[in-house]
């Protein structure tokens, strides 16, 4: 049979460049994942989640992605292969996200389910690799612990995943940066159409129009199930103050109860408060940032509202860029905002309230650490999160939100930060 008619030309960006991951990013996430299941007793990983795949092996084929654990057997310092995809579909795409001839994995066709373990066996390993158990459906991993319950029993790697994906590397960093880049042409557009009589939705597509164009594939992905994010959440006035099933501070009425969040056909009014809190995604990567937008004139009791939650803001930084706990940053912007009077609106309004004032970004909106109680541990140098403050009231929702870098001496944003106004008159 002739492999498929397609090379790595067709799979280039819009000017032709190569947007690939890197195979040096691949060769180190896997040599770290490797070092990190060693520490962990564990033999070795399969990664089948889809946004891990894209992680570690350049692409989201139908795969499975074996990595043993340093000089566990079946690793390199073993004498073993290491590295192995089992690709059901697309093969001769996984090759070439893979890197082709570079790839630092060995890439080969899904085996039989029923002969997976003997496959093991073949690469020298005796012992049950780990599984993404907190990630993958019950039935998914049903069949495959069962097909290798010969070697074992299969623990679970899922947090070895999650915590190595918190530190990013340059070229991740990169690929913020350009994300933020679309997103300020993207709050651009919002000035240019927006104003009194402009639908939630207007605004929206406008938007929508700026990062299509810029190569946003069409999903921002989440990890907690089951949530889904409507990425542009522009809701004027009255809207701001509707609840949603979504677990964030601002919800929105959405255009009907299936899409129930987010934007709806509510109108902008004169004087009331607009927020805009969008996301955009460049090559898998998530920014995520909000502005308030006013058709005339900001009320000064919003505007007050505003100061303060850039207050609570300036107080959860100053205790993640110093080292202190995300649970402590919590608590003081808590205390701040309590002290401002807004116990009952802050991330909501009571009873139903987000108990977060910022969460990690990267492949997915919602990575930890999060500021949040619970999450005793720093925001990781190299980490990035997106944070956000705001407060609910019936009649509207207002406060900012950019996502920030946490480098060697400090926090840093990566979108707008002060570059683009709190408020935008139109």
């Amino acid at each position: 049979m002739a492999a498929p008619d397609f090379d790595a030309q067709d799979l280039a960006g819009p000017e032709g460049e190569d947007w690939r991951v890197p195979v040096p990013e691949l060769e180190a996430r896997q040599a770290l994942l490797a070092v990190r299941l060693r520490e962990a007793g564990l033999p070795g990983l399969l990664v089948q989640h889809p946004i891990d795949l894209y992680y570690y092996t350049g692409g989201r084929q139908d795969a499975t992605l074996f990595v043993p654990a340093e000089g566990a057997p079946g690793s390199t310092e073993a004498g073993g292969d290491g590295p192995v995809a089992f690709v059901r579909r697309s093969l001769h795409r996984a090759r070439l996200e893979a890197g082709e001839d570079d790839a630092p994995h060995a890439i080969t066709a899904f085996p039989r389910l029923s002969a997976f373990a003997s496959t093991f066996r073949d690469l020298g390993v005796s012992q049950a690799p780990a599984m993404q158990l907190g990630e993958v459906p019950a039935s998914f991993a049903t069949r495959f612990t069962s097909a290798l319950s010969d070697l074992g029993t299969v623990p679970d790697g899922t947090a070895i995943v999650h915590t190595q994906r918190e530190v990013k590397s340059a070229w991740e960093v990169g690929c913020m940066e350009e994300a933020a880049e679309v997103q300020l042409r993207m709050f651009e557009a919002i000035e240019a159409v927006g104003g009194e009589g402009a639908s939630e939705l207007d605004l929206v597509a406008a938007a929508e129009a700026v990062s299509r164009s810029e190569a946003f594939g069409g999903h921002v992905q989440m990890r907690r199930y089951p949530l889904q994010c409507d990425r542009g959440v522009i809701v004027a006035g009255r809207s701001g103050g509707v609840t949603s099933f979504f677990d964030s501070a601002v919800g929105g009425a959405g255009p009907h109860p299936l899409a129930g969040m987010g934007s709806g056909f509510r109108k902008v009014r004169a004087d009331e408060p607009v927020l805009v809190d969008l996301v955009h995604v460049h090559r898998g990567y998530v920014v995520d940032m909000t502005r308030m937008f006013v058709a005339g004139r900001l009320d000064p009791v919003w505007q007050d509202r505003l100061d303060d939650m850039l207050s609570v803001r300036d107080e959860v930084v100053g205790v993640l860029e110093t080292g202190g706990t995300c649970s402590q940053a919590w608590d003081d912007g808590l205390a701040l905002a309590t002290e401002l009077g807004h116990a009952d609106h802050l991330m909501g309004q009571a009873p139903d309230q987000s108990r977060f004032l910022g969460h990690s970004v990267g492949l997915q909106l919602d990575e930890a650490p999060v500021v949040a109680a619970g999450f005793d541990r720093p925001m990781p140098v190299g980490g990035t999160m997106a944070i956000e403050p705001k407060v609910v009231h019936r009649d509207g929702a207002i406060g900012s939100e950019d996502t920030w870098l946490r480098e060697q001496d400090g926090l840093r944003p990566i979108t707008a930060g002060g570059a683009w106004p709190w408020v935008t008159e139109w």
